[in-house]
């Protein structure tokens, strides 16, 4: 019964695209890459003949590409390309500070990172398991001014008041947009959760609202069709929040919304799977200040070997027992919120020595004094923790494919012991895969 409502609730939406509409449903998914700039070029990248509308470094992909050797090495992220387009219209400069609410799995806060140079994300995502695939990704891509939190949005506008100069909101919701993905979202679908989306939706654009600077930009964005989580839910925003104006976003693609508001739709038939964005400014005013840490001191001994290793060392270091983080902006003070990583985690010092991590060795733009070029098969051996024939200079290494580093190994001059974790290494049946 409840299928059947819902095809009766999109023929009413529709009307003469309906029928386009269902037909859409049998074609295969869109798939999609999004180029990660911060570590690559267009022109490294072979085939890639069908670029998206939503993002400028966004392409059609009609093949699975997980096990790319540019994928290990965090050149790009696999994404459906209309998801690129609330970041696209959230318009993120070099220097902004950026909160992501609702990040996981971290499509669209690696693009927001991609964007930043002397900035900060905070990315967040309340759900434990979600937050971490999210660290996960955040890691492969090199982010480096960043911290992922795991936390409720509540306890969140606790610790920040007026601090950020963009905010995303892409909000959990009933996921309409993604029936042809997910048979649950049918399944599952019904008015009453749509109710309740759209009242926890109201709730966390309420505490994006109280985090927002005077003159920042808020987007909000689901994956849905329903009237009652997109143009209600903006109504009522805007209702509530006079100093809040819904500004053109600008772009071609997709197609206006409806209630006659200046929002971006975009369906099937647009070119992508279902999503909804609309774009808010906050009015003028007295902004407030971001809570930081006094950077610490590092040691002596981290200091040497971050010299032995990086042509350009961080700019500001916190130190947690023996672990030791860097990033090129001023540490937050998130006081009791639970965060699960704040910059780069650089490694540990044990026993007078520094013991350097893997995310280390994937930083975007930290430059590296040793690091060694593979071939593909070598990569593909050391992907499943084998020990590399090489020589190369003592010590610790970057390891990389084609100037991308993908993990790190130590070496003895003649061979690269595997330091690549053991959870992050392809299974035995699972190959670098470059066709």
């Amino acid at each position: 019964m409840s299928q059947k409502i819902y095809f009766s609730r999109m023929q009413e939406l529709l009307k003469d695209e309906y029928d386009a509409y269902i037909e859409s449903l049998s074609k295969p998914l869109y798939r999609g890459m999004r180029i990660n700039l911060k570590k690559a070029e267009l022109d490294e990248f072979d085939h890639l003949d069908h670029p998206s509308q939503f993002c400028k470094e966004s392409y059609y992909v009609d093949k699975p590409l997980g096990n790319h050797p540019f994928h290990i090495c965090g050149c790009f992220y696999l994404q459906e390309p209309s998801a690129s387009s609330a970041v696209e219209i959230l318009d993120v400069q070099e220097d902004d500070y950026v909160l992501d609410l609702c990040a996981a799995p971290g499509g669209k806060s690696t693009q927001i990172a991609s964007h930043l140079q002397s900035g900060y994300l905070v990315s967040n995502e309340i759900d434990a398991k979600r937050a971490q695939i999210l660290l996960s990704n955040i890691e492969r891509m090199g982010v480096k001014n960043v911290a992922v939190t795991n936390t409720s949005v509540d306890k969140l506008a606790k610790v920040f008041d007026a601090c950020f100069d963009k905010i995303l909101v892409d909000a959990p919701c009933s996921g309409e947009g993604m029936i042809k993905k997910h048979d649950i979202a049918l399944n599952h679908w019904s008015i009453e959760n749509i109710e309740l989306c759209a009242a926890r939706q109201k709730e966390i654009l309420e505490h994006a609202y109280s985090m927002l600077k005077p003159g920042g930009t808020l987007v909000y964005s689901t994956c849905t069709y329903a009237l009652e989580e997109d143009e209600d839910v903006v109504l009522a925003f805007l209702e509530k929040h006079e100093d809040m104006e819904l500004v053109d976003p600008e772009v071609l693609w997709g197609r206006k919304g409806f209630k006659d508001l200046n929002v971006r739709r975009i369906f099937p038939m647009d070119g992508g799977e279902g999503h909804f964005i609309a774009k808010f400014k906050k009015q003028p005013g007295m902004a407030g200040k971001l809570p930081v840490l006094k950077s610490k001191k590092i040691d002596k001994v981290t200091e040497k070997f971050l010299k032995e290793q990086l042509n350009t060392l961080p700019k500001y270091y916190y130190i947690d027992k023996d672990r030791v983080y860097g990033m090129d902006v001023p540490f937050v003070d998130f006081k009791k919120v639970k965060v699960l990583r704040q910059g780069v985690y650089l490694g540990d010092v044990i026993k007078n020595r520094f013991e350097p991590s893997h995310s280390f060795y994937m930083v975007a733009d930290f430059d590296y004094k040793r690091k060694v070029n593979v071939t593909l098969e070598e990569m593909d051996l050391f992907m499943h923790g084998e020990v590399l024939q090489k020589e190369c200079e003592k010590g610790y290494v970057a390891v990389c494919f084609k100037g991308h580093p993908f993990g790190f190994g130590k070496s003895d001059g003649r061979q690269i012991k595997n330091k690549i974790p053991k959870g992050l290494r392809l299974l035995p049946n699972s190959h670098v895969n470059i066709d």
